[in-house]
């Protein structure tokens, strides 16, 4: 019986499972996530399935097709050990998993068996006639698969969590969920903008809920330094210390919480605690990189700068940015770590290196553009003194309409260097055309008329500054 191969595809997509959820490989590091997922289940086996699930897929990405099938295997050993009961239900998705990797090795046969499984399972555990089904461990399994793949997805997976949550709106896992996809959206929006969202009351709830939970437990104190409470955050940052010691996770947090209170020392401490507990971590080696790189900056400050206690910090900084990127390499943030350490150094060389290689880049997302254009233009202006440069990139970045913090640092930049040459008499029609169109970019349309009509009166045959006046004054 040979199977029409379009049909099954018809309804392996109707299945709820990682890969009807497009999560896409270009916002992660394979090898750097499926690391993340080994590490939780050594340190957190009541999520084995979920993670065993998301772990097959991975595997997929990879091209590791057997090694998927035996991560579904373990999936499948997970659930009979922790829901004997409610084996069918609980093996929707590692099933549409199976499924889907039969199909991938043109096992059409094996992968009807696993189709025809899902497909009467939810016949029996539905009560509407078309048979699919809408379980809320399904929407949190998702959701939690979603926040593994990145910022992009934050969005998706808050509104995950809370179809779960109406279903059981005491469920605990769903509100760390819930929780920790608001927490991480609230971060979003204060780098790029957008809406504010308050993610304490739901951290409030899903602690209450759970209080044994030391990764809710972390963001919840990391959400009350946020909002300049840091002595009742780091009471909770203490009692899971106690809770969970050697928890790399909670670790991680807890570091990162006494590295923004200034206690940089402490924070190495346990970041150093952590990394031997997981030696691979990509987030653990970035996190150390800026304790040395701000043990540096508070160096330079004092008056007699101990100069190999220095230099071993900045080595130190060096090493830990490179080995993330190394194991990363879309850890874009972490390029312009490393090049303005080697900044700092004098290090102009390795620098510029640094900012091309990720400059040179297909793949970056607007934010991660409109970050490296930033650092990039402070760079040539307080380092290579290079004002020209300075503000192309300040500008580059403005052309990225998107709404963020570098974005606005680049715009206050740009405008305070052109402003400073105009005043100190140095404004031609270049710098009065350059403000023109900074003005412009910035949504600033009677600004930038009177500056490009300033620079025509300079440079009357300028098309480029007749062109852009004509197009203000028809936009108004």
């Amino acid at each position: 019986s040979t199977i029409s191969k379009d049909s099954l595809k018809t309804s392996l997509l109707q299945l709820e499972c990682h890969f009807t959820w497009t999560l896409q490989k270009k916002y992660v590091s394979l090898e750097a996530l499926e690391e993340t997922i080994l590490n939780h289940i050594k340190f957190l086996a009541k999520y084995e399935i979920r993670d065993y699930n998301l772990l097959s897929y991975v595997n997929y990405l990879k091209n590791s097709y057997e090694e998927a099938l035996r991560s579904l295997k373990k999936a499948e050993e997970a659930i009979q050990k922790h829901h004997p009961d409610e084996i069918e239900r609980r093996s929707l998705v590692t099933w549409g998993n199976y499924a889907w990797i039969y199909y991938h090795m043109q096992r059409y046969e094996e992968a009807q068996t696993y189709v025809s499984k899902v497909e009467n399972s939810c016949k029996k555990l539905s009560s509407t006639a078309h048979g699919k089904i809408e379980l809320p461990e399904i929407y949190a399994e998702q959701g939690w698969a979603l926040l593994r793949f990145g910022r992009t997805y934050f969005e998706r997976a808050m509104n995950c969590f809370e179809n779960a949550l109406r279903s059981e709106p005491n469920n605990s896992d769903f509100s760390a969920g819930y929780a920790t996809a608001m927490y991480r959206l609230e971060g979003n929006v204060q780098r790029y903008g957008g809406e504010r969202r308050r993610s304490l009351e739901a951290l409030k709830r899903a602690v209450e809920l759970n209080p044994a939970d030391t990764t809710v437990v972390a963001l919840l104190a990391l959400e009350l330094q946020r909002l300049h409470r840091a002595n009742e955050g780091e009471r909770y940052i203490e009692e899971g210390l106690q809770k969970t010691p050697d928890f790399p996770v909670f670790l991680r947090h807890a570091a990162n919480f006494y590295r923004k209170e200034g206690k940089v020392k402490k924070a190495v401490e346990i970041l150093k605690k952590a990394l031997t507990l997981t030696p691979q971590s990509v987030v653990l080696h970035h996190q150390l990189g800026l304790c040395y790189r701000s043990e540096v900056l508070q160096l330079k400050k004092t008056r007699y700068p101990p100069r190999e206690a220095m230099e071993n910090l900045i080595e130190l900084a060096i090493f830990h940015f490179k080995t993330a990127i190394d194991k990363k390499p879309v850890f874009f943030c972490a390029y312009s770590d490393l090049a303005n350490t080697y900044a700092i150094d004098k290090r102009y060389e390795e620098a510029e290196e640094t900012y091309q290689k990720v400059l040179q880049r297909n793949d970056l997302a607007c934010d991660d553009k409109q970050d490296i254009y930033f650092s990039y233009g402070h760079f040539q202006q307080f380092h290579m003194k290079s004002e020209s440069k300075a503000i192309k990139y300040y500008i580059e970045c403005l052309k990225l309409e998107m709404d963020s913090y570098p974005r606005k640092k680049s715009s206050e930049a740009v405008e305070t260097l052109l402003k400073q040459k105009i005043e100190s008499g140095l404004g031609d029609a270049t710098v009065i055309g350059t403000l023109g169109l900074v003005h412009k970019l910035n949504g600033k349309k009677q600004e930038a008329i009177e500056c490009y009509e300033e620079a025509i009166a300079l440079d009357p045959n300028n098309e480029e500054y007749l062109n852009a006046l004509t197009e203000l004054r028809l936009s108004i």
